[in-house]
C-alpha cells in the first residue's frame, strides 16, 4: 500500500482517522521558505469537522504541530513533518461493524486484501480524516505557489444537482474566487448555497446523504508545465484527485460536454497581444498535450453521497458470508463537499508545485 506521491516534492501522508495521530511529511522543499503557520491553521480549520449542521458532529481542533524541517521558522532543507492529533475519536460506535461491512465503503475488499487486519474504527486509513493531513502539505504548497504568484481557488459547483453560478475559464473574478475561502458554504450565488443548505439539511432529516462536485481554478502557471507522456497535467491531478475519499469522476475544461461539441465550437482560437499568447476560449481547461497552455487550468471532481447512512441497508456479516441488513451510527457528514473544497485545493497545489519544481521554472 503506497501513501506516498510526488517526484521532486515528495509527501507521505500516515495515520488512521482513530490512531492517535496523523501526519504528513514533505521532502523536497527548498530551504530558506518562511512557513506562515497561521495559514496553515487557517486553511486546515477550512475542512475541520464539528462546524454546523451541514458537517458531522465529530469536534477536532486539528491544529498542527511542525515537529521537523524548521530552524529559525524557515524550512532548514531537511523533511519538514506536520502532526495532527486525534482528540474527539468514538471507536465504540465502529464495534458492530468488526462482521458488517458497510456498503459503499471500503470495508469488504479491505477486508479480503488485509487478512480481516484492516481497522474499522472511523475506516482507519480509508477515512476521509486523513484528509488533514493532506490539506497540511497543501497549504505548505499554497505557500510557495503563491511566492511565485500562482493562486488556487475552488468553489462548490453544485450539490445534490443544484448548481453554483459558473466561473469564467478564461478570465476568472479573481476577488470573488479568494473570497470564498471566508465562507462557510464557499460559492459564488448565495441563493444558490442556501438551496445546497437545505438539500443537505432534507437529506440528513431522511437519514440519508447527498453529494456534489467542487469545480478549480489554477491561475498564474506558465505555458509548458507537465511531463508527457504519462506524467502530463490531467494524470498527475487526477491520480491525486482519485486518491480522495468519495472521489468518482474528475474533467478537465469542458470535459465530458465537449464530446457533444463539434472541432470548430470546441477549439481554442489563440490570440496575441504584446507579446502573450492567449486563447480566446478555454474548453481545454489550459492544458494541451498534458502540458499548460498559460491560461487558467480548470478541472471539476464529483464527490459521491456519503456512503454512512441512518437507513437500513443490505450487506453482508463476515467471514460468513451472511446476509444482513445495517442501519449505520455515529458522525458522519451527510455531505462532503463543503469540507472537501479546500482538499480539492491542495491536491491541486500539491500537484502543480511539484510539476513546476520538475520543470524548473
Amino acid at each position: 500500500m503506497s501513501a506516498t506521491f510526488g517526484e521532486r516534492l515528495r509527501v507521505t501522508v500516515f495515520g488512521q482517522s482513530h490512531s492517535e495521530a496523523m501526519g504528513a511529511v514533505v521532502d523536497g522543499l527548498p530551504a530558506g521558505l518562511r512557513i506562515d503557520t497561521e495559514h496553515l491553521r487557517a486553511f486546515l480549520a477550512r475542512r475541520a469537522p464539528g462546524q454546523g449542521p451541514l458537517t458531522t458532529a465529530r469536534r477536532e481542533p486539528d491544529a498542527p504541530e511542525i515537529v521537523a524541517g524548521l530552524a529559525d521558522g524557515v524550512t532548514c532543507g531537511a523533511p519538514l513533518c506536520i502532526l495532527i492529533r486525534n482528540t474527539d475519536a468514538r471507536s465504540r460506535d465502529y464495534e458492530t461493524l468488526r462482521r458488517v461491512v458497510r456498503p459503499s465503503h471500503a470495508d469488504y475488499p479491505a477486508y479480503v486484501r488485509f487478512g480481516g487486519h484492516n481497522d474499522i474504527r472511523g475506516g482507519g486509513q480509508f477515512s476521509g480524516r486523513l484528509t488533514a493531513p493532506l490539506c497540511a502539505a497543501g497549504a505548505v504548497a499554497l505557500q510557495c505557489l503563491a511566492a511565485r504568484g500562482v493562486g488556487v481557488y475552488a468553489h462548490i459547483a453544485s450539490i445534490a444537482g443544484i448548481k453554483d453560478a459558473a466561473v469564467d475559464p478564461v478570465s476568472p473574478d479573481l476577488p470573488a474566487l479568494a473570497a470564498l475561502a471566508a465562507k462557510p458554504l464557499p460559492v459564488l450565488d448565495a441563493r444558490a448555497g442556501e438551496a445546497m443548505a437545505q438539500a443537505v439539511r432534507d437529506a440528513a432529516a431522511d437519514g440519508d446523504s447527498v453529494g456534489g462536485v467542487v469545480e478549480c481554478v489554477v491561475t498564474g502557471l506558465p505555458a509548458g508545465v507537465g511531463e508527457p507522456l504519462y506524467d502530463s497535467v490531467e494524470s498527475r491531478l487526477a491520480a491525486l484527485l482519485f486518491a480522495v475519499p468519495a472521489v468518482k469522476g474528475v474533467e478537465f475544461g469542458a470535459g465530458f460536454a465537449a464530446a457533444a461539441l463539434r472541432g470548430s465550437e470546441n477549439n481554442d482560437g489563440y490570440t496575441a497581444s504584446g507579446g502573450e499568447v492567449r486563447t480566446l476560449s478555454n474548453h481545454s481547461g489550459g492544458i494541451c498535450g498534458g502540458l499548460t497552455t498559460g491560461m487558467p487550468v480548470v478541472f471539476r471532481a464529483a464527490f459521491k453521497p456519503t456512503p454512512s447512512i441512518a437507513r437500513p441497508q443490505r450487506t453482508v456479516a463476515l467471514p460468513g458470508p451472511e446476509e444482513t441488513t445495517l442501519t449505520v451510527g455515529g458522525r458522519h457528514d451527510p455531505c462532503v463537499v463543503p469540507r472537501a473544497v479546500p482538499v480539492v485545493e491542495a491536491v491541486a497545489a500539491l500537484t502543480m508545485y511539484d510539476l513546476l519544481l520538475c520543470a524548473a521554472l
